[in-house]
């Protein structure tokens, strides 16, 4: 053909059939036990795998529960910064941790809404808002509570400043729990 392409067909070679044949490595008898073999492999694993989440999980403490401060559409939650496990906590634990440093900080314009909200752990043995240590609020079995933020940040309050130690009390009389939040001034 000229100017064309032209087609050869190559001659055909024949394949032997893989598995042919009593003693063929690659038989069908062998690929089934092989596979037996890799799923019991796999299943075993898999138990184990299991096995030894289930054994890391027992070791685990419990996590305390939580308080949760919101702001508008900004909010941070906490686990127990001190107690928070039902055990009653002595009064010099209590103001070592009320000067922990270390705390979820939240920025509150004093014209908005502070929300208070703790896990159903926390409420069913009562729980006061602190500020700066003293009660704000009196104990409530409720989940949830609201404070204006200028509360936060009026003198007659206690507040001093643009920042404030906000803390969650669990306990109707003793304390078991607190929860500490830093609120700072936004405006």
């Amino acid at each position: 053909m000229p100017g064309g392409r032209e087609w050869r067909n190559a001659p055909a070679t024949p394949h032997p059939r893989v598995g042919s044949g009593p003693d063929a490595p690659y038989s069908l008898r062998a690929m089934t036990r092989l596979q037996s073999a890799v799923r019991r492999r796999r299943a075993v694993a898999a138990a184990g795998a299991v096995s030894a989440g289930l054994l890391v999980l027992s070791a685990c403490d419990k996590p305390t529960p939580l308080a949760t401060i919101t702001v508008g559409d900004s909010s941070v939650s906490s686990e127990a910064t001190c107690g928070g496990e039902g055990a009653t906590l002595r009064p010099d634990d209590i103001n070592k941790c009320l000067k922990d440093k270390g705390v979820e900080e939240i920025k509150v314009d004093p014209d908005a809404t502070v929300r208070f909200g703790v896990d159903p752990d926390i409420a069913d043995e009562g729980w006061t808002i602190l500020m700066n240590g003293r009660p704000l609020t009196d104990s409530s079995t409720k989940t949830y509570r609201t404070i204006p933020g200028s509360v936060f940040f009026n003198e007659q309050y206690g507040a001093q400043g643009d920042s404030t130690l906000v803390s969650v009390k669990e306990g109707e009389t003793d304390a078991t729990g607190l929860w500490s939040f830093r609120l700072k001034k936004d405006a």
